[in-house]
């Protein structure tokens, strides 16, 4: 009896790394439009599309931020945040 080949593990795509410098840009510019109000555009790694709407929270210990759009609440991870944007 033939010996059974066991599947191979697919490599999951990894987050591109970040230094420190960016993520704290990224970091005040969302605390900026937070505090105005102001509708961001972020572009989410792994997300076929950005995500737009206003930032009503910022949640420490889970490290998501939350965006507010047409009463819908989508909650991104800090560290999938790849860019923050204005609308056109």
């Amino acid at each position: 009896m033939p010996p059974v080949e066991k599947p191979k593990k697919k490599a999951k795509d990894k987050r591109p790394t970040r230094d420190e410098a960016i993520l704290e840009e990224i970091g005040e510019r969302l605390v900026e439009a937070m505090n105005e109000e102001s509708v961001v555009v972020l572009t989410v790694w792994g997300w076929d599309d950005p995500v737009q709407g206003v930032i009503v929270a910022m949640d420490s210990r889970t490290k998501l931020v939350h965006v507010q759009k047409h009463g819908n609440l989508i909650k991104v991870p800090f560290m999938d945040i790849m860019e923050v944007g204005s609308p056109e």
